[in-house]
């Protein structure tokens, strides 16, 4: 019976073995396809946020071309030093003033100067018809630079840039040197 029950162990051996062996391989494989899937996702999850980021980026890039568009950097245009006589309040004063114009673009700078003998002679009226207290404040200079601004907008007739506001071509009227005496 010793023999017997060898021989029964011995069959029933291989089988066993053959289990493990199964099961050892089913769950190398199984192990094999959920890393291959994984690897999978993450490369398609990779290029799909590449694609994302391209978006991303050409919407950054339009943003700063339009930006770029907005902020233009501004072209200033000096004008030679004004020297005139104010009107009277307590004796002879006079002014003498240099004034930089800011202009829209480069094409209103050329405008600007084309205009330049008209538009001192308009400047020139402007100044020599205010007092000295109307234009020593700083409310006073403000307006000033105002009125030019409206005068030189209205002597250089430029159509606004696309996208802009028709505010006129010149931006800004700036005093660099202001002398009442």
């Amino acid at each position: 019976m010793a023999k017997e029950e060898k021989a029964a162990d011995t069959a029933d051996a291989p089988p066993k073995k053959s289990k493990k062996l199964l099961i050892i391989i089913v769950a190398a494989v199984l192990l094999l396809v959920l890393i291959g899937g994984g690897a999978a996702f993450l490369l398609l999850k990779k290029s799909g946020d590449a694609a994302e980021g391209d978006e991303v980026a050409a919407e950054t890039d339009k943003g700063k071309k339009k930006k770029a568009e907005k902020e233009a950097p501004p072209v200033y245009i000096p004008m030679e030093p004004f020297t005139v006589n104010l009107v009277p309040e307590t004796g002879e004063q006079y002014l003498q003033v240099t004034i930089s114009v800011e202009a829209e673009d480069a094409a209103v700078a050329e405008k600007l100067k084309q205009y330049m003998p008209k538009l001192r002679h308009e400047i020139m009226n402007i100044l020599s018809s205010k007092k000295p207290s109307e234009i020593a404040t700083r409310d006073g200079k403000k307006l000033l630079a105002d009125e030019i601004k409206a005068t030189i907008n209205g002597i250089v007739d430029v159509e606004p840039a696309k996208g802009k506001a028709s505010e006129g071509a010149v931006r800004a009227v700036l005093f660099t040197t202001f002398i009442i005496q």
